[in-house]
């Protein structure tokens, strides 16, 4: 790996300082998740099914806001598409902390479906700032410097928690959001470039696409939702194009095989953050979750790199499968330290988890119809997300802090011997 390209980037100032803004502006949002879910079961007395539900509709909200919010900033411009997040942060995260359980729901929606698009906004830039070869390590930067972020947001939510100010955490998540996003404003950062080829573009989104979805376990929300612009927008523009050409002709059994993986890894990751949460909380312990998540995170980091340097893919089935399996033992962790380490071992195989099943997607899609393809394999990750979360939520309050790994795990195992004889006997019938 030549590393010197890494100081080449950092070397130009533009993209320094969008690199700084976007790891600044990601932080409060990479806290709300702890924050929200302890301010749910500690202030208002919920179990952690109501936290997951919680969870999954504001993931639902991200999903769905995302592609709008692309096609704002690609139509309008950057200013004026971020002043209905601007204001909507502070308002929302301001009320939130202060209504009951039910008028929580609807405003959490919300939130996620106006939050601040700062990942793709910084992605976006990057795509115009850096040229040629100069995107795919840019991204690389990015994932590495939001990898950074996650590992200290959970962290600095668990302790404000953990000291009973949820109320102000979060109230604190939605001033500081809008601030970024005003700051985001001012320093306007270019989001296309004059002239821009059919080609060029296209290299861009390929490139954007390997950054998200190579991506650490704590904001794999982030990552699903990130992928619906460019396939919704690839959808509507080749919509009737692609009803002439045959339609879904591209989705076959494979891929459709992938989408069930991409859904699986979301089920597993969102579900393994609440067990996590959740067994340190019900300890005492909540204020050494950021521990847990720091090495949770970086071992991904460390797994999107030892995969990204081999020479032969590994079938995404098999990687899940191992994440899957490998979740199970941290129901079994009895304290900070044992949890931290145990989850060195799924962490591990997050980030090739996912490249492994986009990288097959992208193989196996033509061009003309890789948008729209990667369009619902974000789709199929969110979908993921939001089942994790209340299904481990359900079990963690039934079986305690070790049913959140028990059931996501053991729902990732099925899933993948499910998948596995499936594919041994398409292979037989075929033969």
């Amino acid at each position: 790996m030549n590393f010197a390209l890494y100081r080449e980037l950092l070397a130009i100032r533009p993209i320094r300082r969008l690199l700084l803004v976007g790891m600044i502006a990601r932080i409060p949002h990479s806290a709300a998740g702890v924050l929200l879910t302890l301010h749910i079961v500690l202030t208002l007395g919920q179990g952690y099914a109501a936290a997951g539900a919680a969870a999954a509709v504001m993931t639902i909200g991200i999903a769905l806001g995302a592609p709008w919010r692309g096609r704002r900033v690609d139509t309008v411009g950057l200013r004026t598409a971020l002043i209905p997040s601007v204001v909507s942060e502070t308002v929302i995260w301001c009320v939130v902390p202060h209504v009951s359980y039910q008028w929580l729901l609807p405003l959490v929606f919300v939130g996620g479906l106006l939050t601040l698009p700062i990942f793709s906004v910084v992605r976006q830039s990057l795509g115009v700032l850096a040229e040629g070869d100069q995107r795919r390590t840019a991204f690389a930067l990015d994932a590495i410097t939001t990898e950074m972020v996650f590992m200290i947001g959970p962290a600095a939510g668990a302790v404000v928690a953990t000291s009973g100010f949820t109320i102000a955490g979060l109230t604190v998540v939605g001033v500081a959001t809008s601030l970024a996003g005003l700051f985001l404003m001012w320093f306007n950062p270019p989001t296309r470039s004059p002239g821009q080829t059919v080609e060029c573009a296209e290299d861009e989104q390929h490139a954007a696409e390997v950054a998200v979805v190579a991506t650490a376990p704590a904001h794999v929300q982030e990552a699903a939702a990130e992928l619906a612009p460019a396939g919704a927008a690839t959808s509507a523009a080749q919509g009737l194009r692609g009803r002439l050409a045959g339609g879904f002709a591209w989705f076959t059994a494979t891929v459709a095989a992938l989408f069930a993986v991409a859904a699986g890894a979301g089920m597993v990751l969102s579900g393994t953050d609440v067990g996590i949460v959740a067994a340190l909380q019900t300890g005492g312990r909540q204020s050494e979750i950021g521990i847990v998540f720091v090495f949770w995170c970086a071992a991904s980091v460390v797994g999107g790199l030892i995969y990204g340097a081999m020479h032969r893919p590994i079938p995404p089935v098999i990687l899940l499968l191992g994440m899957a399996a490998l979740t199970l033992p941290m129901a079994f962790a009895h304290d900070t330290w044992t949890l931290a380490f145990v989850s060195v071992l799924p962490g591990l195989l997050c980030a090739p988890v996912l490249s492994a099943a986009s990288e097959k997607v992208a193989d196996l899609v033509s061009e003309e119809r890789r948008g729209e393809a990667m369009g619902w394999y974000g789709s199929a990750l969110t979908a993921g997300v939001a089942l994790g979360s209340p299904l481990a939520g359900i079990f963690i309050d039934v079986m305690g802090p070790s049913g959140g790994f028990v059931s996501v795990g053991t729902a990732g195992v099925v899933l993948c011997l499910v998948g596995l004889v499936l594919q041994q006997r398409r292979r037989k019938a075929a033969a």
